[in-house]
């Protein structure tokens, strides 16, 4: 029986599947003699904005590790990338508080997130996780491109001019309309994610790595740099991924030139890991969570909750009103749920609102749809107690 089909059949409520996840993590620090953060954004819901990695995220982590008492950090993450400046302010904060810091991938940890995580020690991977390309993706006209694809594209339009004496109509036109201050934006975005992967492999990842194991010499800091950007050149070269969301496997990584630890080998530690993001997965499916954040200590989740409307308070009574009513979707199967909310003892507001339909606003502001879809109302609630204020 595979570990989602386990889950289900006990029946696992979104609580229960939170205090499983919390379970875990302290399983791990307890076989990895560490200290595990789960980072953690549902790629599957492409459609909310804030699941990319950004500076929000860098304050919860930062808050979140602030007065851990450990010289290691283990690093769970699932990002489908984000803000490049973001992962820097990440990886500083990691590098200033804990002496090792490892990276653990199960599922996708693309572009901003495969930077974070080639800041690691060591990285740790199951057969089923994956990195990814890492050129700089930068908005041109209504496009989204890669800022290496585009560089290339200006280099051989330049050898064609410099060989030919001059530019079809057509890309003498493209070739105008570029500025210098567009094509300086470009190297340095293309740059930027570079110079962090060289410096960050050579310091961090190859810090250990003192002599070469088929030859015995001796690694000099020059070679570490050496390698480290032979690896960074091979992870922005856009011609040889075709896609910035190519899933790079560890028979990749180490193709190019990375150690991976493969979690598959030591089948204790791959139950857990496994499990790890087979929960994360079912919070996502089951729930509005987007995001997750969680130690053996606390967790912390961002959430989601689809309104057909926003709640409903009479002008003339904001401020004095005794009820308000919602309308939720349930973002599964599409189920429209009316909620009410009074805010005064009225058993008068409670026959009314029953009688056309509504229901309690839940006293958890938890709602559970009836295809066990789990909607955390926390923010219609806040709303709600902001305009009757």
């Amino acid at each position: 029986m595979g570990i989602m089909s386990e889950y289900i059949k006990k029946g696992m409520s979104a609580h229960d599947l939170e205090a499983e996840l919390l379970k875990l993590i302290k399983q791990y620090n307890k076989k990895m003699n560490t200290y595990l953060i789960v980072y953690a954004s549902a790629i599957c819901k492409p459609s909310i904005p804030d699941i990319s990695l950004n500076m929000d995220d860098y304050y919860t982590i930062f808050d979140l590790l602030r007065s851990v008492d450990s010289n290691n950090l283990d690093f769970y993450i699932e990002t489908p990338g984000g803000s490049g400046e973001a992962a820097e302010e990440i990886v500083r904060c990691l590098r200033s508080k804990f002496d090792y810091v490892n990276f653990v991938v199960s599922g996708e940890a693309k572009s901003a997130g495969t930077i974070v995580v080639l800041s690691g020690n060591e990285i740790l991977m199951t057969q089923s996780g994956s990195l990814g390309p890492i050129d700089a993706q930068m908005r041109i006209g209504r496009s989204t491109i890669s800022a290496y694809d585009y560089m290339e594209w200006i280099k051989n339009k330049h050898a064609l001019a410099n060989k030919e004496g001059r530019l079809n109509p057509f890309d003498a036109t493209m070739i105008a309309q570029i500025s210098p201050g567009e094509l300086g934006g470009v190297e340095h975005s293309l740059n930027f994610a570079k110079d962090l992967v060289v410096n960050w492999l050579a310091e961090y990842k190859f810090k250990d790595w003192n002599q070469k194991e088929t030859t015995g010499v001796e690694v000099t800091e020059e070679l570490k740099l050496e390698r480290a950007q032979e690896i960074a050149s091979e992870l922005i070269n856009h011609g040889k991924w075709r896609s910035h969301g190519r899933s790079l496997k560890i028979k990749d990584l180490e193709e190019i030139g990375l150690k991976i630890k493969k979690i598959d080998g030591d089948p204790i530690l791959a139950d857990i890991v496994y499990r790890i993001q087979i929960i994360i997965k079912m919070l996502f499916n089951s729930t509005g969570t987007y995001k997750i954040f969680a130690t053996g200590d606390e967790k912390l989740f961002r959430n989601a909750t689809p309104m057909n409307n926003p709640p409903q308070i009479p002008q003339a009574v904001i401020g004095n009103a005794e009820v308000a009513d919602a309308q939720i979707n349930c973002p599964r199967c599409g189920t429209v749920h009316q909620l009410y909310a009074k805010f005064v003892h009225n058993s008068k507001v409670d026959s009314d609102f029953i009688r056309k339909g509504f229901k309690p606003f839940p006293k958890n502001n938890k709602l559970l749809c009836q295809c066990g879809f789990e909607m955390d109302l926390n923010g219609v609630k806040n709303q709600l107690e902001t305009q009757i204020q």
